[in-house]
């Protein structure tokens, strides 16, 4: 889209700037600072996203334990995507995907029909300790495709389209969806957009999405003003209304960001733990099918 072009659509209102629960650990691994759903009360607003948790810059001893992080549990009904700029994660699940990843990287899971995995630190980074500074998001699945088998993309660094702004604004990686004529790596159900931006100071960059689509933006690191009226910094996340089309970031300081935006999943939700479905009947199945072994087994 050219900037005329851009300059032409109506700017997207901010509805507000909001921070996270208080920091916890998930397992003994994770350190994590939840943002939706239970952080703020705006998950319906950010479909088809359902949970942000965020893993700050948080620095490990060294252990010699070979399991630390989140031991065997299940899922059913969505997907989780793990982001890593910092540290390294190993995952191992009921369907037989194993993988690592480290800064860059990105794991892409499918839990769908029903899925047993775990994620701990890899045994290296384990063993010498280290920054770690990651995010794992849950994007729902709509109904017609809660119950598809079980999947996993593994998505290293190199594999992830990169797009250089104008002048010398800085970069952003796509992850998923399309930004500027380059696609994402990951596949989706629904239609979205994930993009991991750095800006450099006096940066700016501009987006357009239609108003229907659900956007927010969580400022991992640095300060940014959003359309000249909002400001937000360092673990601020920014939701906008479904009014207007056209978003522009500039950043005061030098910046990293994470923008979620996509086609909300207009449909019942109902989340008990580790599943998201459509009625509390499917909570019972889901529970039932866990229960009697449906998810499979998990091998050492």
């Amino acid at each position: 889209m050219s900037t005329a072009q851009l300059e032409s659509l109506t700017e997207r209102k901010v509805t507000g700037v909001f921070r996270g629960a208080d920091f916890h650990w998930v397992g003994d691994g994770f350190r994590v600072s939840n943002y939706f759903p239970s952080g703020n009360n705006f998950a319906h607003r950010i479909s088809p996203f359902f949970l942000f948790d965020y893993h700050a810059p948080y620095t490990h001893a060294p252990t010699t334990q070979t399991d630390r992080g989140v031991g065997s549990h299940p899922h059913r009904g969505f997907e989780t995507v793990t982001l890593a700029w910092q540290g390294s994660v190993a995952h191992h699940d009921s369907a037989g995907n194993a993988g690592v990843i480290g800064p860059g990287d990105v794991q892409w899971m499918t839990a769908g029909s029903g899925i047993l995995h775990k994620e701990y630190h890899e045994a290296e980074y384990a063993r010498t300790g280290g920054p770690m500074h990651m995010a794992q998001i849950w994007v729902n699945l709509p109904r017609s495709d809660k119950m598809t088998a079980p999947g996993y993309q593994g998505i290293v660094d190199a594999d992830i389209g990169r797009v250089t702004l104008p002048d010398n604004a800085g970069h952003v990686r796509v992850i998923a969806g399309e930004y500027a004529g380059v696609k994402g790596a990951a596949r989706t159900f629904t239609p979205l957009n994930m993009f991991d931006i750095h800006l450099n100071a006096g940066g700016r960059i501009e987006f357009a999405f239609p108003a229907q689509q659900n956007t927010g933006l969580m400022v991992l690191d640095g300060k940014v003003m959003v359309n000249g009226k909002t400001a937000a910094q360092s673990l601020d996340f920014v939701l906008f209304e479904n009014d207007g089309e056209r978003i522009v970031v500039e950043a005061s300081a030098d910046a990293h960001l994470l923008l979620l935006n996509g086609e909300p999943i207009n449909e019942p939700v109902v989340q008990y733990g580790p599943f998201v479905m459509n009625t509390q009947q499917e909570i019972h199945q889901a529970i039932a099918d866990f229960n009697s072994g449906k998810f499979g087994r998990m091998e050492d």
